[in-house]
């Protein structure tokens, strides 16, 4: 099939590299992999950090000029045959794929997308309404956890949705032999506020719990609040913190490859494509039992997941595989075959090809 791409909260093109960056890129790589033409029709963004009547009337001018000029490419060069849209929420609605879609007699197809009934009234409702109205005309839309699935369905029962696991690219990861240095943790994330910041603060404390302890903490990341970070760690020995900032796959790669356990709590986590990259190099995880993190670490299976901001359950599940190596190399060996074998690229490419066929073609 001819997929017609949009994703609107961020483009797989966008500088910046994020979750969802790479969540879109990976989609893509998928599609194609199962034999389809995938085009990124559109570079437009409609995310918006707080709600403003101004900033939408100036965003639907937008996404008025860009329908109008996809559609004159269509009716110049052909029309695709579905239009695929990632991770349309409250914030960053789609524009522009559910018209043409009407107006081209095309499938409309979403995947993450997310309903929060809290934003029903309030400053978000109207963007709220275009997500909804979204969900409701999509031949199907793909959910990656179990917990949006749920939060789609309750709000709109007669949405169509269909579930794909959360997936990565192993071949980068997988490509070294795990040669865990006793007691190296890791941990991957950007640096800014929030649910980030949360984590890191989390972090902090439950290693303060463990001095006795022969642990080093190598974090890979940066962003605006690495200063801050950096002062959560400040009490610590120096020789106990290395920062490495952001770095490239093949470099996480291989700072993954000698570690031997991946810490981070996961405050607000959608399900984190960091906790599967360290699972594919041989780590177990320790996290929180929160948001979407589930859908991705198996507990007691590839890691531990602690009741949600319990910073003293936290540090205790670290402590716990620290100390107890039989039990860490078990989970270190389970969490790399679940990923090379359930949550692998080529196996997404077959679910998803699937998925849309099914239900392209069924109508249901």
């Amino acid at each position: 099939m001819k997929i017609a791409f949009h994703s609107p909260l961020k483009s797989p093109h966008h500088p910046v590299p994020s979750g969802d960056r790479l969540m879109a890129r990976l989609v893509i790589a998928a599609l194609r992999q199962a034999g389809h033409a995938v085009e990124v029709v559109t570079e437009l963004r409609t995310f918006s950090k707080s709600p403003s009547l101004d900033s939408a009337a100036a965003m639907e001018k937008a996404a008025e000029a860009e329908r109008a000029r996809i559609a004159q490419h269509w009716l110049e060069r052909g029309k695709p045959d579905v239009w695929f849209c990632y991770h349309p929420y409250y914030k960053a609605p789609d524009l522009l794929g559910p018209e043409l879609a009407r107006r081209f007699g095309i499938p409309y197809v979403t995947a993450e997308a997310s309903h929060s009934s809290r934003r029903n009234t309030g400053p978000w409702a109207a963007a709220q309404q275009i997500v909804a109205d979204a969900v409701r005309q999509a031949a199907v839309n793909i959910c990656f956890t179990h917990r949006d699935r749920v939060g789609l369905l309750e709000a709109l029962p007669q949405a169509r949705t269909a579930m794909l696991a959360p997936f990565i690219e192993t071949s980068e990861f997988r490509l070294r032999t795990p040669n865990p240095e006793p007691g190296r943790l890791v941990t991957i994330a950007m640096m800014r506020p929030g649910d980030k910041m949360d984590s890191y603060r989390m972090l902090a404390a439950a290693l303060y719990l463990l001095p006795d302890l022969d642990w080093r903490l190598s974090v890979i990341g940066d962003g605006v609040c690495r200063p801050e970070i950096e002062t959560l760690f400040a009490g610590m020995p120096k020789d106990r913190i290395e920062w490495h900032g952001e770095q490239a796959t093949a470099a996480v790669a291989a700072l993954l490859s000698r570690a031997a356990l991946y810490v981070w709590p996961g405050c607000g986590e959608a399900y984190g494509l960091a906790y599967l990259e360290a699972q594919a190099a041989g780590l177990p995880v320790v996290a929180q039992h929160i948001a979407g993190v589930p859908e991705v670490v198996m507990h007691a299976r590839t890691g531990l997941l602690t009741p949600a901001g319990d910073v003293g359950a936290y540090a205790g599940a670290i402590r716990r595989l620290l100390v107890d190596e039989s039990e860490r190399q078990a989970m270190a060996q389970e969490a790399r075959r679940f990923v090379g074998e359930e949550r692998d690229l080529a196996t997404a490419s077959v679910q998803l090809d699937r998925i849309l066929r099914h239900h392209l073609e069924t109508g249901r």
